[in-house]
């Protein structure tokens, strides 16, 4: 990759032997500028890995490069890089600009430098007003930006974010989400962000490397890991999809027919399955799933019967479940007020465009 930051190559990080190993095998690079989350669930390696790059833990083999300086075995402090936590671990008895010259005065950055910069920081982070309040005097939200300003007033080659937004509620967290694109967009500060949260993930990154296992299952940008899963892991963990077990009937290069276990036959595009006779999963995005309140026929070439079984109004959105074939069942959306819809429990058809459905091989 043309200017890359930082390179981790065949990383592996084991608790009490390779039974335990938390990351396995890792290589992954990160440009310079670039906002790269780790995305994946508990337990997978993402937070191994940011803690790794930091230096609160020692890679068991591998090298971690920073501008081309291997720092596996440096201690955090000597790597310059600055890191976000998610209880923002801000000193109570220091204000908020002590707080955030904080690390400058470990540094030994002199006085009139030290304010100068700190101001700026706080303008990044538009608390420009908050210079001498407490921590305690802060909106949760505040507080956070404290942290990051903090991180960021020392410039270092990168911010390394862990779950920094998990304690906002919800209207917070998407505002803040914003906040960190922006001040990532305007700076062109390298970040590595930790998240498990994939709408989290999606809004805010560049690149997204989705962990499993202590391996990285894909990584690709936001657009291509929705589009495109790499498997079904992929599938299933980034957005809602539909996971329908079947079997592969026949395959044509990246073109198959699988027949659904519910019954009906339906075409998708083979991504990462195998042969003839080969068990699998189609993954269908439920806001793709057209559906209408008519015979299978209605809809054209390809659609299939239904019924209805609920409808969940949600605001922008219908939330649909309907029955398929022999005991199946598909979720499909909506936008709210478009279109009429049978009624619980009453006929319906759905349908979906096509190369809207991909196979996958089933786990195990």
């Amino acid at each position: 990759m043309a200017d890359t930051l930082v390179r981790f190559e065949g990383v592996r990080k084991t608790y009490g032997g390779a039974a335990a190993a938390a990351v396995v095998g890792l290589d992954l690079e990160i440009a310079r500028g670039e906002l790269m989350t780790l995305l994946g669930p508990s337990g997978s390696g993402k937070t191994t890995t940011l803690m790794m790059l930091a230096g609160f833990e020692m890679p068991s083999a591998g090298r971690i490069l920073l501008e081309g300086r291997d720092i596996a075995h440096t201690a955090p402090h000597r790597r310059g890089i600055g890191v976000v936590f998610q209880s923002y671990a801000l000193f109570p008895h220091m204000s908020v600009a002590e707080n955030v010259g904080f690390p400058l005065s470990v540094r030994g950055v002199g006085r009139a430098e030290r304010e100068a910069r700190v101001l700026k920081a706080l303008g990044m982070v538009r608390l420009e007003g908050y210079a001498d309040r407490r921590p305690v005097q802060l909106s949760g939200g505040q507080q956070q930006r404290v942290a990051l300003a903090r991180a960021l007033v020392f410039e270092p080659p990168i911010v390394l974010l862990d779950e920094p937004l998990g304690a906002l509620d919800k209207a917070l967290r998407e505002e803040m989400q914003l906040e960190i694109r922006h001040i990532h967009q305007r700076l062109g500060v390298t970040m590595m962000y930790v998240t498990h949260d994939q709408a989290e993930a999606l809004t805010l990154s560049d690149r997204i490397a989705v962990f499993e296992g202590g391996r990285i299952r894909q990584l690709a940008d936001p657009k291509r890991l929705y589009d495109r899963p790499a498997d079904a892991f992929v599938a299933g963990f980034v957005g809602e999809n539909n996971l329908l077990p079947g079997t592969i009937e026949a395959r044509d290069g990246e073109d198959c027919t699988v027949r659904l276990a519910c019954g009906p036959v339906v075409a998708a595009q083979a991504v990462d399955c195998g042969a003839a006779g080969q068990p699998c999963l189609v993954a269908i995005r439920p806001e793709r799933v057209a559906v209408a309140g008519v015979t299978a026929s209605d809809l054209g070439e390809g659609a299939l019967p239904a019924v209805l079984q609920e409808a969940i109004f949600l605001g922008d959105h219908v939330r649909l479940r309907l029955s398929l074939g022999d005991g199946g069942e598909i979720l499909a959306k909506r936008p709210a007020g478009v279109g009429a819809l049978p009624e619980p429990g009453g006929p319906a058809a759905i349908a979906w465009p096509e190369g809207a459905a991909f196979a996958f091989r089933a786990a195990g």
